[in-house]
């Protein structure tokens, strides 16, 4: 892990901040992400303070913002040569429909549009990588159907159905973008992190779940375990390839959702992967 540059999002908190520090005691370079900068200076200045590693940065986004999602990815093109890991950590879950500013429903952009658009700008970086590899974090509770007219709460909301679409979508990303970078070095592998104690998981089902640390762990696997380094578009729950929902296989819902999410980003990948 040395020397490899990671950049995690939603880091300045839960899972995404453990990751951070793990990767910051394996001496990795690591751009940490959040939407507040003090909150995020102040992680920053933790995590050199434990680790002793000051190869850290952070970079400030609201990632419901597809203009600030753009000004994150120029930061990193501008800052570093290359990327080694991208984890598209961040997600949220909100119980009423809210729309961003670019109109769409905010669960839905922030846990699907933010990582395909962000991950198209940096797939430079991750492909001049010998290593390059992208964990999506998705879950278990994801929805086992996809209606393309209800994808922004047009007809019904409710956001635990909200939620577990957006977790598909991870998914149907995951496997088309696995698909379109065969014959690349670059990987991208999905997980269901776990039942974890986070501030999301209270917000949408109340309760506690399990320790952070069992979280972080199941996301530093598929970021840094060698025995993945050819692995790619696979869904893992307990660091074991799993079966996730059968329309997630679906190429026709894998195809419909890229192109519906390229016109809602207005961002093509076709010169990068073809």
């Amino acid at each position: 892990m040395q020397g490899n540059v990671v950049l995690i999002t939603g880091s300045t908190d839960g899972i995404g901040k453990l990751v951070a520090m793990e990767m910051a005691k394996m001496n990795a370079t690591v751009i940490i992400h959040g939407r507040d900068e003090k909150r995020g200076k102040q992680v920053l200045s933790e995590i050199k303070k434990t680790t002793g590693n000051d190869r850290l940065d952070f970079a400030l986004a609201d990632l419901s913002s597809q203009s600030q999602i753009v000004r994150l990815a120029d930061h990193v093109c501008r800052t570093y040569h290359r990327l080694d890991i991208l984890i598209n950590n961040a997600g949220v879950f909100r119980k009423k429909k809210y729309l961003t500013e670019d109109g769409y429903e905010l669960t839905f952009a922030v846990n699907h549009l933010a990582p395909f658009l962000l991950t198209g700008l940096l797939l430079d970086l991750l492909m001049d990588s010998s290593i390059g590899r992208i964990v999506n974090v998705s879950s278990m509770t994801h929805a086992s159907t996809i209606d393309f007219e209800n994808l922004h709460g047009e007809k019904s909301f409710s956001g635990t159905e909200a939620y577990a679409l957006s977790k598909l979508c991870n998914l149907l990303f995951t496997y088309e973008l696995a698909d379109k970078l065969k014959g690349n070095s670059t990987t991208v592998n999905a997980l269901h992190p776990g039942v974890i104690d986070t501030k999301l998981l209270r917000e949408g089902w109340g309760g506690i779940g399990n320790p952070i640390e069992e979280g972080a762990d199941n996301v530093l696997y598929l970021a840094n375990d060698k025995s993945l380094e050819k692995v790619t578009g696979k869904y893992f729950v307990h660091k074991k390839e799993s079966n996730s929902s059968e329309i997630s296989y679906s190429p026709e819902a894998r195809k419909r959702l890229w192109e519906e999410s390229e016109r809602m980003t207005g961002f093509d990948y076709e010169s990068i992967v073809e």
